[in-house]
């Protein structure tokens, strides 16, 4: 299959199917099969970036999310935001995060810094 650019639905299916392909294949990166895996890939991703954009999480979902996922409770936040109760009213929108707390919950819990500054509802 020669390679060409991304520039409509057809052509961004087709690649689709073809990486698919040689997603199966699982040929070797130094292969051509694997170089063209390499460069559709790129081509894919880049069209799928104009086109389909992914919105970044909203901060408060973010750290709600990161708790469940590392098994973090509300005392565990505690060094990050403050007492508990402060825990809480950050976690039900009713105090804004500070920088001070952006930058722990950015070290503790590995959310990145863009996502924690982003505006959010508060109640």
């Amino acid at each position: 299959m020669e390679v060409k650019a991304i520039r409509d639905e057809q052509s961004y299916r087709a690649a689709l199917a073809r990486v698919s392909d040689l997603v199966d294949l699982d040929p070797a990166p130094e292969s051509p099969e694997g170089e063209q895996l390499e460069i559709l890939g790129t081509l894919v991703e880049a069209y799928e970036a104009k086109h389909y954009p992914i919105a970044s999480p909203d901060p408060i979902e973010a750290i709600k999310f990161r708790m469940e996922q590392q098994g973090v409770t509300i005392k565990d936040l505690e060094p990050s935001i403050g007492k508990s109760n402060r825990v809480y009213e950050v976690l039900a929108r009713k105090r804004p995060l500070t920088l001070g707390m952006i930058r722990r919950l950015n070290e503790q819990l590995g959310i990145p810094a863009a996502v924690l500054i982003a505006e959010y509802e508060t109640a």
